[in-house]
């Protein structure tokens, strides 16, 4: 208040922080689902909301393999992601060097892994391979292209979980100007969560130093909202889905 009694506009922020510390607001997408019987038992109390409380407010991330692989497959395209089949690994190496020969790219970084090295050893140009924990970022920024597993492909929002323990660090997803991901089609899952799950189990609970959700080429939209790929990071991501 001020000294002749007039509210100010901070008194009135405040009052509206208690009012709302004071009387609980419902969770408005619980009072039409069926699972209202999930919410708090009381007005202070907090609590995960199982995932069918969830599921009809997220996209869809599909119930079968096949619905997941057409889905991640859509949102993929929408994102401005390339997209190629192959039928196992040996397949996806002669993709990765028809790209070599057709871009006229000199050299390409990877890193190893059992999903990448049967990629990278039939390239037809100059390789560089990342150690993870000693790298030339000169060297690595000045390839064409990277190759990189992944431990996920979440159809739900067409992104691609990488990790440390999975891309051989950070630096192999983002310094390339293109991105070359190697997925199987036993790694699409549905949502976040289940690739969440996937990487804790197989690491048994000791989750890798960097976690990453690839989704789409790098863009941004910042700069009188024209979109604009690659502004930090590849500007090309293409997604050659094995099996």
């Amino acid at each position: 208040m001020t000294a002749g009694g007039d509210t100010t506009a901070r008194d009135t922020i405040l009052a509206r922080v208690r009012e709302a510390l004071r009387v609980p607001a419902p969770l408005p997408h619980m009072k039409s689902h069926a699972a209202v019987a999930a919410a708090p038992a009381g007005p202070d109390s907090l609590t995960i909301l199982p995932v069918e409380v969830a599921r009809p407010w997220l996209p869809d991330g599909g119930e079968t393999a096949e619905e997941r692989l057409a889905i991640l497959t859509e949102n993929l395209g929408k994102l401005r992601a390339e997209v190629q089949r192959a039928a196992d690994l040996t397949a996806a190496a002669a993709q990765v060097a028809a790209l070599v020969r057709e871009r006229g790219w000199k050299r390409v970084a990877w890193h190893t892994h059992p999903a990448v090295e049967p990629v990278a050893a039939t390239l037809g140009c100059d390789s560089y391979r990342l150690d993870s924990t000693s790298f030339d970022k000169d060297a690595l920024e000045a390839c064409d292209a990277g190759i990189t597993a992944c431990d996920a492909a979440i159809a739900q929002t067409g992104s691609i979980l990488v990790s440390s323990a999975s891309c051989g660090g950070r630096a192999l997803s983002i310094l390339p100007h293109v991105h070359i991901v190697i997925v199987t089609l036993d790694q699409i899952v549905a949502t976040l969560g289940d690739a969440l799950d996937a990487i804790r189990t197989k690491h048994a609970g000791r989750m890798p130093s960097m976690l990453s959700f690839i989704t789409g080429p790098s863009r941004t939209g910042d700069i009188e909202r024209i979109l604009v790929l690659g502004a930090h990071g590849p500007k090309e991501l293409f997604v050659i889905l094995v099996g």
